[in-house]
């Protein structure tokens, strides 16, 4: 092929470590920087011996690694070098240092050509480290439970909220039939609860609470309002209330209730929700 100018040097070239040569032998290894590199061809070379350039498949053939002059060198023959050109007519391996990032093509590099440490797959990213690692799980909130209920609630009676309207009860926790919190999980778990009762008019107050075990909960969790009101221009009022607690043992044995008592005077009706789940 023509070139307009001086035409372009493409190729691996590479110079051989120094060759001691040995009396009466012809064949020797050609290394570079210590590893064994096979030209292709005799013709991808120039070899300079005694400050001759030799000429190749006539002063000295190539097999694999190894060259082999046709006649045996003798004392006080030196080798001067040995240039390896690699395929001239294609850029075959490049130069080693030689290839830019510029030069690679968007999406050329696959997983295996990567050194990262850790399992290469669709479910492990590449941190900053150099290692692949498992993406984090999300946090799910769950154990999670979400029930509905109602009821009437007798004046001035400490009465046991129950529940009837299960909407969602991830792991089984909540106890539909005895209207009851059992947790399975230790862990920091939030509980909002709202309590709405509406009965005669006249302004009284009445309030929720939580329950552990059957008595009265106090010490080992954070509670925030309780207090609600009837107000005399409408006989309703609600309690809501959030709650905090740490499970730490007694999975599947201890069990959290919630009872309310009035003081309108007469019989109220009561609807009532409980939210309940983990957050850690």
């Amino acid at each position: 092929m023509a070139y307009i100018g001086k035409q372009p040097l493409i190729g691996n070239f590479q110079v051989c470590d120094a060759i001691s040569t040995v009396n009466g032998q012809a064949a020797y290894t050609l290394q570079v920087g210590g590893a064994n590199v096979s030209p292709e061809t005799a013709n991808n070379m120039i070899v300079s011996v005694n400050g001759v350039i030799q000429k190749p498949n006539i002063s000295y053939t190539v097999s694999g690694s190894t060259i082999t002059f046709t006649s045996n060198l003798v004392t006080g023959d030196v080798i001067d070098f040995i240039q390896i050109l690699g395929n001239v007519l294609d850029l075959g391996v490049p130069s080693d240092n030689t290839v830019t990032t510029a030069k690679l093509a968007d999406s050329s590099v696959s997983l295996a050509k990567l050194t990262a440490t850790g399992t290469k797959d669709a479910t492990t990213f590449l941190r900053g480290d150099n290692s692949f690692q498992a993406v984090p799980a999300g946090v799910t909130n769950t154990p999670l439970f979400f029930v509905k209920g109602s009821s009437n609630v007798n004046n001035n009676s400490t009465t046991k909220l129950t529940f009837s309207n299960e909407i969602i009860d991830t792991d089984s926790n909540f106890d539909i039939t005895n209207s009851r919190w059992i947790p399975t999980e230790t862990g920091y778990y939030v509980h909002t609860f709202v309590n709405s009762m509406s009965g005669p008019t006249g302004e009284s107050s009445f309030s929720t609470y939580v329950y552990k075990n059957g008595s009265y909960l106090s010490g080992d969790f954070y509670n925030f309002g309780q207090n609600g009101y009837y107000f005399s221009t409408s006989g309703y009022g609600a309690s809501s209330n959030s709650w905090f607690v740490n499970i730490t043992g007694n999975l599947n044995s201890d069990y959290y209730e919630l009872y309310t008592i009035q003081y309108q005077g007469n019989t109220v009706s009561s609807n009532r929700n409980w939210l309940g789940y983990k957050i850690s």
